[in-house]
């Protein structure tokens, strides 16, 4: 398996509380965390590299295609 495949992608569809922190219409990578999720929370890679909890409802699921993945982690 190469390294962009088991990678997930969400689209952040809701700030609020966190307009600092996340752009609307913004792609960002998941980090796989179950207690968080049991939670309601994604943990989420920012453009730094650091990771942080916020509420799954704030984003959406995107499924990517091999090569759009592999740019989009390229670029990070």
């Amino acid at each position: 398996m190469s390294a962009s495949q088991g990678r997930e992608f969400v689209i952040c569809i809701r700030n609020s509380g966190y307009k600092a922190s996340l752009e609307l219409r913004k792609i960002y990578e998941t980090i796989p965390d179950a207690q968080a999720a049991k939670r309601n929370f994604l943990r989420i890679l920012d453009e730094s590299g650091e990771d942080y909890l916020y509420p799954e409802k704030y984003f959406l699921a995107v499924r990517l295609d091999a090569p759009v993945k592999k740019a989009l982690l390229r670029a990070s």
